[in-house]
């Protein structure tokens, strides 16, 4: 594999501006100088010594950097340390997860009614990891099905937004579809329901169709979850008034990691550019490219950045559980109260970025793409148009991918804050548009070693992933020097929840 090519020697450290000399006016060109600065500094030298510690410490801990281990706490230890060094006002913020779940007892799924059944656990359905315990007889309420099932996958929206539970019955047990949005949204949404239990079915497409076991990231919810077959879902929806029981006897218990916060010592408070990326990796390995790559490349960003005189305060976020479901993001942001997520103009998000079959995606803020996912939030559109401009005056391809629920810009978009970000693939396979587009194989993984033990460095595309720090620099300090294109958010009383800003 060609290493990262050295662009050129350190920047000297950059004269401090004084803000109150910069009118408006002069805001964009002195961003734009600064970008420039900022592409320069972030060298593909310094990204490969980030990599490489983070693979020292793996090495040195079992060959993990997963959620409650030495090797994650390690991780923080040096990404904290390299920020406060720099100047950063750093804090942890505690993260709980699901250390071990343990079913203790076989599960129960029967109809009561009209006919009694009983269901086979694992080959009619299976009990979803980190399902809450629960011993519930009510009737199924089926919840925004598509019966017959779609011809093409990905089609239902079962679940996925709060207006699906309209009319649904509090005590009830929800009947949801597999489909375009991730479970744990339809169930947090059975939960805000009242439902007493959730039965998710496969959505019925060829390969579409048989139960499996997945971690829901949540034990929480406090109600028995199930993942059935379509052929069990479709069953259970037909006739309505189904009474089913639905039992599930399980323990969680609970482990504590950490996120590493930290804000740039100069810029507005009240409008935040926030930036993340995961810290974490699964269990299985030392995660290179999932996702030591985007934590590198925000790292260094910070680092070249720390004595810029922004506008916008600048908040880097390195992520925790991740791979549990989203955990660090998510109770990140539940934690924070209405006035402090205000405060959040936008949120740049960067999960692996340097994988070896790589393509150039850019998240589909305007939705151009008219796959999956909607647009995201009111400003998500001009943060797309950002990073395509940076590839476009550099003549590289690149893509859309969509926001299908996979990373840490969820949440966020979740409350309306507008999200952007890169991604080069994980598990798919590249298209053989793609790979004339950008090179490497078509029909092959964008990277193989995905979640596996051989993600490693020498699994990291050396050149994508020093493109994209780049593209990484370029949108941070963009937004850090002006966020005038990202229009103002309302909240539910309609009032603007941040104030205009550059």
């Amino acid at each position: 594999m060609r290493g990262i090519p050295r662009r050129g020697v350190a920047l000297a450290a950059a004269v401090i501006l004084p803000l109150t000399l910069a009118t408006p006016a002069q805001a964009t060109p002195l961003g734009d100088l600064f970008v420039r600065k900022a592409v320069h500094a972030v060298n593909g030298k310094n990204l490969t010594e980030h990599l490489k510690r983070f693979q020292q410490i793996a090495d040195a801990h079992g060959g993990t950097r997963s959620r409650g281990t030495p090797g994650y706490d390690a991780s923080v230890d040096y990404v904290a340390g390299k920020l406060r060094k720099a100047g950063y006002r750093v804090r942890t913020t505690a993260v709980e997860f699901p250390q071990n779940w343990t079913e203790l007892s076989p599960p129960v799924l029967s109809q009561t009614a009209p006919e009694a059944t009983t269901y086979t656990n694992p080959a009619d359905y299976v009990t979803v990891v980190s399902s809450g315990s629960g011993d519930v007889t009510a009737q199924v309420q089926g919840v925004d099905l598509v019966i017959p099932p779609a011809p093409t996958p990905n089609t239902s929206t079962s679940g996925c937004q709060t207006a699906d539970f309209d009319g649904f019955v509090a005590g009830r047990i929800a009947l949801i579809q597999r489909g375009t949005c991730p479970f744990i949204d339809k169930a947090r949404n059975a939960k805000a329901a009242g439902a007493a239990g959730v039965i998710f079915f496969n959505e019925g497409q060829p390969g579409r169709t048989d139960p499996f076991a997945f971690d829901i990231g949540e034990w929480r919810l406090g109600f028995p979850v199930v993942f059935a077959s379509t052929a069990t879902g479709l069953d259970l929806a037909d006739p309505a008034g189904t009474t089913v029981r639905l039992k599930v006897d399980a323990r969680t218990e609970v482990g504590t990691t950490r996120n590493v916060i930290a804000d740039s010592p100069r810029g507005r408070p009240d409008n935040v550019v926030m930036v993340g990326a995961h810290l974490d990796s699964v269990p299985e390995g030392p995660g290179l490219n999932d996702n030591a790559t985007g934590s590198a490349a925000i790292l260094e960003t910070a680092l070249k950045i720390a004595k810029f005189p922004v506008r916008n305060r600048v908040r880097f976020a390195f992520w925790g559980a991740e791979e549990a479901g989203l955990l660090g993001s998510t109770q990140y942001v539940e934690g924070l109260p209405t006035a402090e997520r205000n405060k959040i103009r936008l949120y740049l998000n960067f999960d692996m970025v340097g994988s070896p079959n790589y393509a150039y995606k850019i998240y589909d803020g305007d939705d151009s793409d008219a796959t999956g996912s909607p647009a995201g939030p009111p400003g998500s559109a001009q943060i797309e148009k950002v990073f395509e401009k940076f590839y476009d005056q550099r003549s590289l391809g690149h893509v859309g991918t969509d926001f299908d629920g996979r990373s840490d810009y969820g949440p966020f978009i979740a409350i309306g804050i507008p999200a952007g970000g890169l991604f080069t693939g994980a598990e798919g396979l590249k298209t053989p548009a793609e790979a004339q587009l950008f090179g490497g194989q078509a029909g092959v993984a964008y990277d193989v070693c995905y979640h596996l033990a051989c993600d490693t460095l020498a699994n990291v595309n050396t050149t994508a992933l020093d493109v994209n720090a780049d593209a990484i620099a370029t949108a941070t300090v963009t937004f850090a020097f002006n966020t005038a294109q990202i229009p103002p958010r309302t909240t539910g009383s309609g009032r603007t929840a941040t104030t205009a800003a550059r």
